[in-house]
């Protein structure tokens, strides 16, 4: 694992490494490996290592990397322009995972808190995909899953406007029914790097939808009061 970025990530070494039947009880909560029985949630943890990270920074997978599993904390998949702003791809938290050839050239895994993370080593890897095929066809599947994200992220970048892209935002990270709070609060300026906005524009959108009764916001609990009228905000397009 190469660590880089240019604000210092602390590594810091676990204080009391897992044991491999620790790691095991963890990866038979993880969708990839659930089911598993024993002997081969046993083989898979011995090729895990914990890495845990301290403060913020970022750090690249290199190509030895077969799969990284986040443990907890959360990891963000970003991309810098040429201009400097941040876009965030992708948030990765507890149970979530990423390979190295899965992850677009120039992007970076960016912690923005403590955070613990489970790599496997591609050695040794393959064998025990080849032995547990439904791993194989679980992970497949995932990374299929994060390409179609991908791809529809890009879709809402050239289709829709800003107000579009943030009715999209609100509804993906809304509860079911109606109303419906955010499972997870997010700033403007998170939002932003998110659809690839100014954090100004998000928050005059974020007024304007107050104004017009799509949300209502409460100490900094955003809220879906109307989803209709926000769905049919997010197929507007630019």
């Amino acid at each position: 694992m190469v660590i880089t970025g240019t604000t210092p990530l602390r590594f810091r070494p676990p204080a009391k490494t897992l044991s491999h039947t620790e790691t095991a009880d963890y990866l038979a909560t993880v969708p990839l490996f659930r089911g598993l029985d024993r002997a081969a949630l046993a083989g898979f943890s011995e090729l895990a290592r914990e890495h845990r990270f301290a403060n913020r920074g970022s750090l690249a997978i290199d190509a030895e990397d077969a799969l990284v599993i986040v443990r907890s904390g959360e990891a963000r998949l970003v991309l810098t322009g040429e201009d400097g702003r941040v876009f965030i791809l992708q948030t990765f938290t507890a149970g979530d995972l990423f390979t190295e050839r899965s992850l677009p050239r120039a992007s970076r895994v960016v912690f923005n808190k403590p955070s613990s993370v489970l790599v496997f080593r591609s050695a040794g890897f393959q064998g025990q995909l080849a032995l547990h095929p439904i791993v194989a066809w679980r992970l497949l599947m995932e990374l299929s899953r994060r390409l179609r994200h991908a791809d529809a992220t890009i879709g809402k970048l050239v289709m829709l406007d800003v107000p579009g892209r943030v009715a999209t935002l609100l509804l993906e990270h809304a509860a079911a029914g109606e109303p419906a709070t955010l499972v997870r609060q997010l700033t403007h300026h998170t939002m932003a790097q998110m659809i690839g906005a100014s954090r100004e524009t998000v928050s005059r959108t974020m007024a304007d939808f107050q104004e017009k009764g799509l949300i209502t916001v409460q100490r900094r609990t955003v809220t879906i009061v109307d989803r209709g009228a926000l769905e049919a905000r997010a197929r507007t397009r630019a």
